[in-house]
């Protein structure tokens, strides 16, 4: 099986940032489904990113014949070490199901809330995914969710491929915004979602379980926020970002002392306080992932050079990071991001906005674009086309 994995270091980083990146969102699927198959496929991942972070340390090791290329495969090995610790932390959070470590309701209840969530949807006979390959249907731009799974039956795909053709029976499984949801089911033939549960009697007050699990949602849309900037800072060499991703790796810290705090609390008025273990442990998983980002970006903090390898495997993962531009004058100048639906109609994610040289991370949907703004999106690379042309921008003036 070694023969048949990339055999030069740019391959290698690829797969790698593409594995570590679905183990992830299937741990996360995982608990949201309380499915111990998702979670068995996190740790079988592992051992295919074990094996690749081995040969790649291997690899740089043997690149480096001089002071001055040891000073540069450092900051390949600092990546490659923080993809594989972004993976570790992925199993720790699939270990919640297998180890029955407990997962408040109320937990399960906000997942919606997040920026993006686990979604899955049964392939009914003779709707639009029937019989159609993923790359034709193209579910990443029509609708901004990004198959992570696929269950024919009782086989597993969970590296769908676009050749891979859907059938009626079929199960599939996604990651993506919320409001992408309802076009997926719409496609697959499935009933519409029911309306939100009623809230408690008491949902105009907070439990501490309820500012617990805010307070972890938010944790869990930072951290992928704070591993997109710290791409972005990688692949443009910008030590602004990498200053922005320290400062989100700094909040993570305060935020997990207060969602501990409100466990604590949470624990006397629990029948089973054993249940709120998970919530400690995803939220040391978040944190994890946040310092992983952060170490990413000490080359670009420190204005070293960064090797064209990292840069390259970067541009060329599952899911690119881009740096765009709104022209005077485009579809998107002086919209909304909510207006636009970027994310639905083009499956890219605003990770941030640079408007007079001054960077706006996580902007809300309210955030109104104005022509010299300058974004950073992260997505599937089928999404730059209709992204450029919105942006009013040629596709080969894009990175």
């Amino acid at each position: 099986m070694r023969e048949t994995r990339p055999r030069n270091v740019k391959e290698m980083l690829v797969e790698a940032k593409n594995t570590s990146e679905l183990m992830v969102d299937l741990a996360y699927a995982a608990i949201f489904y309380n499915s111990e198959d998702l979670s068995e496929e996190v740790s079988h991942l592992e051992e295919r990113l074990n094996d690749l972070v081995f040969d790649m340390r291997t690899l740089t090791i043997l690149a480096a014949r001089s002071p001055a290329d040891a000073e540069q495969m450092a900051g390949i090995l600092q990546v490659v070490q923080d993809i594989e610790k972004i993976g570790n932390a992925a199993v720790d959070i699939a270990k919640i199901v297998v180890k029955r470590l407990g997962i408040p309701p109320e937990l399960l209840h906000d997942i919606p809330e997040a920026e993006e969530i686990p979604s899955r949807v049964r392939v009914h006979a003779d709707s639009a995914l029937d019989g159609r390959s993923l790359g034709e249907v193209d579910l990443p731009v029509e609708t901004g969710m990004r198959p992570i799974a696929l269950r024919s039956e009782d086989d597993w795909n969970f590296d769908p491929e676009p050749e891979d053709v859907l059938r009626a029976g079929d199960v599939l499984f996604l990651q993506g915004p919320p409001e992408g949801v309802t076009e997926v089911r719409e496609l697959a033939g499935a009933r519409p979602l029911g309306d939100a549960p009623e809230p408690a009697p008491n949902a105009g007050e907070l439990s501490e379980i309820d500012r617990a699990v805010d307070i972890l949602i938010e944790m869990k849309n930072l951290s992928e926020v704070a591993v997109g900037l710290a791409y972005s800072a990688l692949l443009y060499g910008d030590a602004g970002l990498a200053r922005e991703v320290i400062a989100i790796e700094d909040e993570m810290d305060e935020m997990r002392y207060r969602l501990e705090r409100w466990v604590l609390l949470a624990a006397p008025r629990v029948e089973d306080s054993s249940r709120l273990r998970g919530l400690l442990h995803l939220a040391t998983a978040s944190e994890t992932i946040a310092d992983c980002a952060m170490e990413m970006v000490w080359v670009v903090e420190k204005g070293e050079e960064v090797h064209p390898v990292l840069s390259a495997a970067i541009g060329e993962s599952d899911e690119i990071v881009l740096k765009l531009t709104v022209s005077p004058g485009s579809p998107a100048d002086g919209k909304t991001l909510d207006s636009l639906k970027i994310e639905t109609e083009t499956g890219m994610y605003a990770l941030a906005v640079n408007r007079g040289g001054r960077w706006t991370y996580r902007p809300r949907d309210t955030y109104r674009l104005q022509g010299g703004d300058s974004l950073l999106v992260t997505g599937a690379p089928e999404g730059l086309e209709p992204l450029a042309e919105l942006f009013g921008q040629e596709l080969e003036d894009s990175p």
